[in-house]
């Protein structure tokens, strides 16, 4: 028997949903998975006009800072590129976008299709079925309709996903919350939907002897100050400006440390001057060194409005760093209040009462971050990842359309 073609489908192959997809991919053995990568970029990544692809070592030239591409290519994985497949809505661009995909799963032949994210989920579903794919997985990172919304943008958001979810044989969902959600919504009977964790290499990111002077003496930081620090897209979603107003009702030895990049940032520059804290915070922007970063820390704030599950309360945890995260979605499957770290309301006041509870109680953060990395366990591991996607891939859960029985490599898809 041949190996399974494994196609993942991915609109930003970076950050945290990047990372669960990377880790993902890298889990599956190779003598029984051949993986590819369909992604696109932030902003039409790939060049060229609308349904332009790139292959190979050409997709990776063209990758953006943080992008996974490099790391999926090396490790032997095929990588394609949309240059249409970008988060941005476009009538015009998604229906080019979703041409090319229905072309590149054609002519790829797979036996499974693995989408994750908003605009790729819905697309790769849609181009996925229309070529017979055998097996339709999508991962949701959260879901994507919130109460901030609009009525109408909610409305059509859910009812694009409904039509997606009758094209998916499986759900893997990140963190118990979006699991309730999607139970209560009606997106999918629970035969279809399995809890799922971000996958993160705790070792990669435990603390050696003299790592917290070593961090402090890279990043140049003034002596004698407490740290409190975030990592993530400087975007709404993950709240840096709710980190930075809640940094200004600190004392004047906190100092703040921002990790990641994104459009907010001449923004929250401006912010920055107009709260008199251009001495207290470094915005970091994009790192390829955060695992040597994270031991400058003394707190880890995770300032997000909504979230699935982040990757950067595990590689926290595994740094041994006190947490601080949002009372949103699934952030409480790790952060347990009182046990493992705090939850705070996405305000800057509250933000600011943990991050000073934290401070001030040494002791009591230790013995929460020890809390933490005791109850981590083995579900968050890249092993853990890669034997939950052998399971779903290999499943027998079905698509209200499909009445097909379990998949064997390359089987006629009757096209």
């Amino acid at each position: 028997m041949g190996r399974l073609r494994v196609a993942m489908v991915i609109t930003r192959f970076s950050g945290g949903v990047g990372a669960v997809a990377l880790y993902g991919a890298l889990a599956l053995d190779p003598a029984t998975y051949e993986a590819t990568v369909v992604t696109g970029g932030a902003g039409g990544a790939g060049g060229g006009r609308e349904g332009t692809l790139l292959k190979g070592a050409a997709a990776v030239a063209v990758a953006e800072p943080g992008d996974f591409t490099s790391r999926a290519h090396a490790a032997g994985m095929n990588v394609i590129r949309v240059a249409g497949l970008v988060p941005q809505f476009s009538p015009r661009g998604d229906l080019a976008a979703l041409r090319t995909l229905i072309k590149v799963l054609d002519e790829g032949r797979y036996d499974v299709v693995h989408t994750h994210s908003v605009k790729s989920g819905v697309l790769g579903r849609f181009a996925a079925a229309r070529t017979g794919v055998p097996r339709i997985v999508h991962t949701w990172h959260g879901l994507p309709f919130r109460e901030s919304q609009s009525w109408p943008r909610r409305q059509a958001s859910l009812g694009l996903e409904r039509l997606a979810a009758q094209h998916t044989d499986a759900f893997l969902a990140i963190g118990s919350e979006t699991v309730v959600k999607a139970l209560r919504l009606g997106l999918a009977g629970p035969e279809r939907i399995r809890a799922s964790w971000p996958a993160v290499d705790v070792t990669t990111f435990e603390r050696a002897d003299g790592a917290w002077a070593q961090a402090r003496q890279r990043l140049d930081l003034p002596l004698g100050v407490k740290v409190v620090g975030s990592i993530g897209r400087l975007v709404p979603q993950k709240g840096p400006d709710l980190f930075v107003r809640a940094l200004a009702r600190l004392p004047d030895d906190v100092f703040g440390l921002w990790v990641g990049d994104g459009p907010m940032r001449e923004r929250l520059d401006r912010l920055t001057t107009k709260l008199g804290l251009t001495d207290r915070i470094q915005w970091l922007g994009h790192r390829d060194d955060v695992a040597e970063v994270l031991p400058a820390f003394d707190v880890m704030a995770v300032t997000s409005r909504w979230e699935g599950l982040p990757s950067v309360l595990i590689e926290a945890i595994g740094a041994g760093i006190p947490l601080i995260a949002t009372a949103v979605s699934s952030n409480h499957d790790l952060v347990q209040p009182g046990e493992t770290g705090l939850l705070a309301l996405p305000r800057p006041a509250h933000l600011a009462r943990a991050i000073t509870w934290m401070l001030d109680n040494p002791v009591a953060s230790r013995a929460m971050t020890e809390q933490a990395k005791a109850r981590l366990g083995e579900w968050f591991s890249p092993r853990f990842l890669g034997a939950v996607l052998d399971d779903t891939y290999r499943g027998s859960s079905r698509r209200p359309r499909n009445c097909g029985g379990s998949i064997t490599p390359g089987e006629d898809r009757g096209v």
